[in-house]
């Protein structure tokens, strides 16, 4: 079998995000029961048109030139080609390959209130936003979406907005993310809370650094960095002189087991985005049995899991969550929630009955 993973990220070259995040441990998994895996994906910085990473082909077109990249799909020449979020590529991947099966899932579906929020708090600048915009989110999109021979949702919550914003015509399934679970997790003696995740303005991290303040008794970790270094560098400077805030930065999860030992030792993680969809944060820090503080409420994570703020007062719920050691019966019930939904091997062979399903419809028709 030959897939063909359309990305708007990818996890390498300076881009991060959780879109990439969740591409590459797709193909990487894939790619290790056999699958040949392509990935197509916009340039970045110093990635070649052509590179291997995990097993996976990375085939790169230029930003500028996106309709360049039809030619890619056609020489993927896959069987399933698979959008890890819609996008202009999606579209041009059924134009290139029409009789191949083409599928979508939905892991950040934004509306026009979303957009808007996008691009009052840009992670670099407002252009990017518009570039964003127009390459994920216009009309050919949508029809491409809406002959798709299969749309998922990476969440429960993001099924009535799709169905919604596409006009389709029945709810979309459920594809889980899939998720690393350890075995064993030892957390922290000390109360330790982290946040994983850009430094975006839309993120608020500055949100979670005021907090490191507020309860010296508290270890704090903040993982990430921001794209805008002149942020970036404010945020270092203006909390640099708290003594229990540890900010080591952008930790590549592929490349070490930093990013876990982190999660296994913390006892919370902190989330202060103004929107998100199910962020992958969630998921892992569940897996690791982390209580899950957040203003945001994807699927009940915050408040099955942990404490969701509803008033700003991420303060009152810390003290919450650590008093009585509430965290602890909050993470335990996320883990069991994350092993039974997202775990690797189970959320992969959903993806490999869904290739072969489509595939066998192509014999069936035949």
């Amino acid at each position: 079998m030959r897939v063909c993973l359309i990305c708007v990220e990818f996890f390498g070259w300076g881009k991060y995000g959780g879109f990439g995040r969740a591409a590459r441990l797709i193909g990487r998994e894939l790619v290790n029961r056999g699958v040949e895996v392509f990935a197509v994906v916009p340039r970045r910085q110093d990635q070649k048109p052509r590179e291997e990473v995990d097993g996976i082909h990375v085939l790169s077109f230029s930003p500028l030139h996106p309709w360049s990249s039809r030619s890619l799909y056609a020489q993927c020449d896959a069987d399933v080609y698979h959008s890890c979020e819609p996008s202009f590529g999606t579209y041009l991947a059924m134009k290139a390959m029409p009789q191949k099966k083409h599928v979508v899932t939905m892991r950040d579906t934004r509306d026009h209130v979303d957009w808007k929020m996008e691009y009052a708090l840009p992670s670099i600048g407002k252009l990017q936003v518009l570039s964003n915009y127009l390459y994920e989110d216009n009309p050919l999109v949508r029809k491409a979406v809406q002959k798709a021979h299969g749309v998922y949702c990476a969440a429960h919550l993001l099924i009535p907005k799709v169905k919604e914003k596409y006009t389709l015509l029945e709810d979309p399934s459920v594809l889980p993310t899939p998720v690393v679970i350890p075995q064993t997790v030892q957390k922290a003696d000390k109360p330790t809370v982290c946040f994983m995740g850009r430094w975006d303005r839309r993120k608020r991290p500055e949100l979670f650094l005021q907090l490191a303040e507020s309860f010296p008794d508290v270890q704090f970790i903040a993982v990430g960095s921001s794209r805008d270094r002149q942020w970036d560098a404010h945020l270092r400077k203006t909390f640099a002189h708290v003594p229990n805030l540890d900010m080591p930065g952008f930790v590549d999860q592929f490349d070490s087991t930093v990013h876990s030992r982190i999660l296994e030792h913390s006892w919370i993680l902190v989330n202060t985005a103004t929107r998100e969809g199910l962020p992958n944060s969630f998921l892992e820090a569940a897996a690791h049995g982390c209580a899950i503080l957040s203003a945001v409420n994807p699927d009940g994570f915050a408040s099955d899991f942990g404490y969701h703020v509803t008033d700003g007062r991420f303060d009152k719920g810390l003290k919450y969550l650590l008093e009585h050691r509430r965290w602890e019966e909050r993470g335990i019930l996320g883990r069991v929630y994350v092993q039974k939904n997202f775990e690797l091997n189970h959320a992969i062979s959903l993806h490999l009955a869904l290739y072969e399903r489509l595939l066998n419809e192509v014999v069936t028709a035949g």
